[in-house]
C-alpha cells in the first residue's frame, strides 16, 4: 500500500474526470492510490473509468448523489480504514502538474505543523492566471476571499501561503489531522465545506498552506449559475450557517446585521429585475439556515434561471435607434449595447446601436437614449428626463422603477428591523 489515498469526486463529468486522472497518473511522484468516488453520475463515468483504467483506479460508487462534501467523505473515510498517512482531495475537473504532489508530499513531511496544505490554483480557461492561492475569512465582512485571485502569474508571490482555508479542489491532508476535527462537514452537501474544514485545521492548532511548487489547472464552468438556482442556494444557505456557528458573541449582532442587509440587496435587485425564482431560493436559504435544515435541498426550493428583458424590449418598441451615453464607463456601455441588441433581435427588431462620451437628456426624436451608472440606487437625477441603465442590469424608465428607486433605504431598514430579533435569536440557540 502506497502512503497517499488520491480521492476524486465525480458527478456526470466523463470528460474531465479522465483528464483528470490521466494527469494524476502521470505524476513523477507515484506512491498514492487512485481513489474516485461516484456520486451516481447518470452519464457513463464509471463504465468509462473501469474500461480505460481498470486496476489502477480502485471506484467507489455511492447510490446516490451525496454532494462534494458527502462524496469526498465516501473515499476519505474509506482512506482512513485503510491505514494511508495522506487523503489527497481532487475536484473531477482539475488536471494537475506532474510535479503537483510530489510537491505537496514532501512540504507536509518536513512541516509536521502543517495539517493540509493546497495546491497552487489556476485558471484551466486561462492559465497564465490564479485562480485562488489560499483562501482568507474576512470577519469584518462576514464573508471569505480567495487570495491572489484572478493575479496574473509574474513570479511575484510567495512560494508558500498561509490562510485560514484552501479549496478542495486539489489539497493533501494528514490523516492524524482528519481523524482529529472530522471529514468535511458533510451536511453542507456543496460549498462552504472545504472553508470550514480549513477553519477548523486551524482551530485545532495546525497550520493551512498552499504551496507554489504545487501547480494545477482547474475549470470553473460548472459553478456559474446557468440554469436553475442550485448553487445558489447552497452558497447562501452555507454560508450564513458558518458564521452563524463561528461569528464570537460580542459580533453577532452585527453579523446578522450584515447578512439581513444583503439578503435584501439581492431580493430587492431581483425583483426589479423581475428574477422571482431567485428571490425565493435566497428566502429558502436563509430560513433553512438559522432553522438548522442542512444536507441536500428538496426540489421544491430550486427553480429555473429566467432572465427577462420584457421591459427594455417594450422601450425599443417602435424605435429605429438607440443612443447610449457612456458617461465614462465606456466597458458597461458596450456591454448595455450587446445587450440591447439581443433584446432587439429577440423581439425582431431591427435597431441600430451608438455609444457615445458624456451624459445623454431621455428620449430624442432621433430615437432612445440611456445612460450608464454604476447603480441606478445611488443617483441623484430622478427626473425621468434621462432613462439609465446599470451595472447590474436595472433599467431605470418609468414611474414604477421610481417607486423602487426612491423606497430602496426605507424598505432595507424595515427588512432588517423585522428579521433581526429572530435571526440574533437562532444564533444565540446554536451556539
Amino acid at each position: 500500500m502506497n502512503r497517499i489515498a488520491a480521492v476524486i469526486c465525480n458527478y456526470n463529468k466523463r470528460a474531465y474526470v479522465m483528464d483528470c486522472i490521466q494527469s494524476v497518473l502521470e505524476s513523477e511522484f507515484q506512491d498514492f492510490d487512485i481513489f474516485v468516488v461516484d456520486n451516481a453520475s447518470a452519464d457513463d463515468s464509471v463504465e468509462c473509468i473501469r474500461e480505460k483504467y481498470g486496476g489502477r483506479v480502485r471506484l467507489l460508487v455511492n447510490q446516490e448523489n451525496l454532494g462534494g462534501s458527502g462524496g469526498f467523505n465516501t473515499g476519505i473515510r474509506y482512506a482512513l480504514e485503510q491505514g494511508y498517512d495522506y487523503v489527497w482531495c481532487l475536484d473531477n475537473d482539475v488536471l494537475v502538474d506532474e510535479k503537483a504532489v510530489g510537491e505537496l508530499y514532501r512540504f507536509m513531511e518536513e512541516r509536521p505543523d502543517v495539517g493540509m496544505t493546497g495546491s497552487k490554483v489556476y485558471h484551466m480557461e486561462a492559465p497564465d492566471y490564479v485562480q485562488q492561492y489560499g483562501i482568507d475569512i474576512c470577519w469584518d465582512g462576514y464573508c471569505c476571499e480567495a487570495k491572489y485571485h484572478n493575479c496574473p502569474e509574474d513570479g511575484s508571490m510567495p512560494e508558500v501561503v498561509y490562510s485560514d482555508a484552501v479549496a478542495a479542489c486539489s489539497v493533501l491532508v494528514r490523516a492524524s489531522l482528519i481523524k482529529e476535527i472530522g471529514p468535511l462537514p458533510e451536511e453542507n452537501f456543496l460549498y462552504w465545506d472545504d472553508t470550514e474544514w480549513g477553519y477548523r485545521c486551524n482551530l485545532a492548532g495546525y497550520k493551512v498552506a498552499s504551496l507554489g511548487a504545487s501547480k494545477v489547472l482547474h475549470s470553473m464552468g460548472a459553478k456559474k449559475e446557468s440554469v436553475n438556482t442550485f448553487p445558489m442556494y447552497y452558497a447562501w444557505r452555507n454560508w450564513i450557517r458558518f458564521f452563524m456557528k463561528y461569528t464570537p458573541a460580542e459580533k453577532r449582532e452585527d453579523m446578522c446585521t450584515a447578512f439581513l442587509e444583503g439578503i435584501f440587496d439581492v431580493v430587492y435587485n431581483d425583483l426589479y429585475l423581475g428574477e422571482e425564482n431567485r428571490t425565493r431560493t435566497v428566502m429558502y436559504a436563509y430560513d433553512d439556515a438559522i432553522h438548522g435544515v442542512v444536507g441536500k435541498a428538496g426540489e421544491d426550493k430550486i427553480f429555473p434561471v429566467v432572465h427577462s428583458d420584457a421591459k427594455l424590449q417594450g422601450l425599443l418598441q417602435g424605435q429605429e435607434e438607440v443612443k447610449i451615453y457612456a458617461d465614462g464607463l465606456e466597458e458597461l456601455a458596450e456591454q448595455f449595447a450587446d445587450r440591447v441588441r439581443g433584446a432587439a433581435g429577440a423581439a425582431g427588431l431591427q435597431i441600430g446601436t451608438e455609444i457615445l462620451p458624456g451624459s445623454g437628456q431621455g428620449k430624442t426624436a432621433a430615437g432612445l437614449s440611456f445612460t450608464m451608472t454604476e447603480s441606478i440606487f445611488r443617483i441623484e437625477d430622478l427626473s425621468l428626463k434621462t432613462l439609465y441603465a446599470d451595472a447590474e442590469g436595472r433599467i431605470l424608465a418609468s414611474e414604477e422603477d421610481l417607486f423602487m428607486v426612491i423606497n430602496r433605504d426605507y424598505s432595507r431598514r424595515t427588512f432588517v428591523a423585522a428579521q433581526k430579533a429572530v435571526f440574533l435569536h437562532c444564533c444565540m440557540e446554536g451556539a
